[in-house]
């Protein structure tokens, strides 16, 4: 095929839609050689449940061939075909399809190089026999007629809420009523899997409310939409934490979740026998036992905080406090301030409380990858989440598979071109925090913001405001030097010197969310289902070996019925859909069968 040809998009459709025929008889002849044949030899297929019910990366023919022996015949895949037009990105002919499986209706993305795949993305949008009650299926809501035994919307919500969790079993329970259990709680409702949402604060929202009032979100609202219900035209680009909270706790109600809140998860064990699980819980001072049949942790992605333990740490008279539990700023004018750690809530803590006229140090143990805000909106997420990718007619819900149709594997070679531009539009910035001491990095392959989150959820800043105040000294930096010991009333770093300290933040981030599962359930569960979320990449907190898919979110884990969901919002909003289409499967009884489950390398 010649340059000009591939430049026309009539002639970009045509090379995609004689792929998309070509697969679909390969695949209904069941003629798996003849399906390796439309692939280069690089290649990649990332499948959402439609082949293998698990969220699974094949990479390179031999795994392809290895997933559609073992998951093919069930499948029963068939009606490939183009959804749109295709287009032409480069040396690529790329579009969207959809599909139907013996039990679904998928959707995908498609990359051609030379006129075969390079990365293909299948994902289940429905389950056919049990579609969700939206648009055409909407509930009709008014009951017309005369009916003496008649139960009006609000008598029958009281009468569930009453009845769930005493009278009647939730088959799913999921602890942790924060953005991502309420998203997936949703998701559940929908697709009518009656669920307990677990949640200790008092209200929906508290989780956000409760954190250090400077806390704002750091994404902009294009990516942070909640399933169904998109924040309206005018919800800030960076909303309040507050804002955040108040509207979790509307989406709650409206989406009319079943939300235990002042509610603690004390235990959970697995029976084997009766194939459920065993959950003690005490809400408002009442013990109570529910026995659901699947669990979900949704305990927030990065699990239990980590407090570094140092010597002398029980001497010191001030306080001491991990990022989770600080306040805010208002009680600390004029008190000497220590911040642990240069990471997003440092910054963010020690900004506020530098603007409170407190005496604020940042203590940099290790480098950070910092990155400007406008400079990720523009260069990063624009083409995908941006007031113009909404224009040019990209919904969230588009933008979202696009994403996922990269492979994890190339990603960094997506990313880097974007983050090569930023370094170059922040040069005079970058220098001058790393004139100011500032230890500064890109990431171990200089792939930048997001390899660093997928491999290790930690590690970066993005700069609202913060580094200017670094830069100058108004925050004071001591970089490259940990902590020695921990005296009444001072710090003594490892080079020997001292700080003053009144007050001790330790912004030293998280454990890995199956430390959760130990503290619930018991360690020998949480070793079985191993550590949570990483790629394998071998690079800094990420150990290998390669996984392709980030460890246990989403998707089965080596513990029956236990699940993990998590992530940003964005993460949340979109694998949640999975993760609900899982659960809703079993419950219906329909058959699940799970290819490629992750082998266990790291238990934390």
């Amino acid at each position: 095929m010649t340059d000009t040809q591939v430049r026309t998009p009539q002639n970009a459709t045509s090379t995609v839609n004689a792929w998309l025929h070509d697969f679909d008889e390969a695949l209904q002849a069941q003629d798996i050689q003849r399906v390796l044949s439309l692939f280069n030899d690089e290649c990649y297929w990332r499948d959402f449940l439609t082949f293998t019910w698990n969220l699974k990366t094949c990479e390179g023919k031999d795994d392809i061939q290895a997933m559609l022996d073992a998951t093919l015949a069930h499948t029963q895949p068939t009606q490939w075909q183009l959804e749109g037009e295709a287009s032409e990105n480069g040396d690529t002919v790329e579009g969207w399809f959809i599909f139907k499986t013996a039990v679904a209706s998928g959707k995908g993305y498609l990359r051609l190089k030379n006129g075969k795949c390079w990365t293909l993305l299948t994902t289940m949008q429905a389950l056919d026999d049990f579609p969700e009650p939206r648009n055409h299926h909407r509930p009709k809501g008014a009951e017309h007629g005369a009916n003496k035994q008649r139960e009006t919307w609000l008598e029958a919500r009281e009468r569930e809420e009453a009845e769930l969790g005493y009278k009647q079993k939730p088959y799913c329970v999921i602890i942790g009523g924060g953005q991502g259990g309420i998203g997936l709680g949703a998701r559940l409702k929908q697709m009518g899997v009656p669920t307990i949402i677990i949640e200790r604060n008092e209200r929906a929202g508290d989780s956000w409310r409760n954190r250090y009032k400077s806390l704002c979100l750091h994404d902009p609202v294009w990516y942070d939409h909640l399933p169904y219900i998109p924040f309206p035209e005018n919800w800030p680009v960076f909303a309040p934490k507050d804002k955040v909270g108040d509207w979790l706790e509307m989406y709650t109600n409206v989406m009319e979740l079943n939300y235990w809140s002042a509610t603690e998860c004390q235990n959970a064990r697995f029976d084997e026998a009766a194939g459920e699980w065993i959950v003690n819980v005490k809400r408002h001072g009442e013990e109570i036992t529910l026995r659901p049949k699947q669990l979900v942790m949704a305990t927030g992605m990065s699990g239990v905080p980590n407090v570094p333990q140092f010597p002398g740490a029980e001497s010191f008279k001030g306080e001491q406090q991990h990022s989770s539990q600080h306040p805010g700023p208002d009680a600390y004018t004029g008190k000497k301030c220590v911040i642990v750690g240069s990471n997003n809530s440092a910054h963010d803590i020690a900004a506020a409380l530098w603007e409170h006229d407190a005496d604020v140090t940042m203590l940099q143990r290790s480098s950070t990858h910092i990155v400007k805000s406008d400079s990720l909106m523009e260069e990063v997420l624009g083409p995908l989440y941006s007031e113009e990718a909404v224009a040019s007619g990209l919904t969230h819900d588009k933008a979202d598979l696009i994403f996922a149709s990269i492979p994890y594997k190339v990603l960094p070679d997506f990313q880097r071109p974007a983050f090569d531009a930023i370094k170059q539009r922040d040069a005079e910035f970058y220098q001058k925090l790393e004139d100011a001491g500032f230890m500064l990095d890109f990431g171990d392959d200089e792939s930048g913001l997001f390899l660093k989150y997928l491999r290790r959820g930690s590690g970066y800043y993005i700069d609202v405001g913060a580094c200017d105040l670094v830069a100058n000294g108004d925050i004071k930096l001591r970089s490259g030097l940990g902590i020695e010991r921990i005296n009444p009333h001072s710090i003594t770093l490892t080079d020997g010197s001292e700080l003053e300290a009144d007050l001790i933040v330790y912004a030293t981030g998280y454990g890995s969310m199956n430390g959760w599962a130990a503290r619930l359930i018991s360690q020998e569960v949480a070793d079985k289902v191993g550590k949570c979320w990483g790629l394998g990449s071998d690079t800094t907190k990420d150990p290998g070996p390669w996984e392709g898919e980030l460890r246990n979110m989403w998707k089965p884990t080596q513990q029956e019925a236990l699940w993990f969901h998590g992530g940003n919002l964005h993460q949340s909003r979109h694998y949640s859909h999975y993760l609900a289409l899982q659960l809703k499967a079993r419950m219906e009884g329909l058959e699940t069968p799970v290819y490629g489950l992750q082998p266990v390398h790291h238990t934390s």
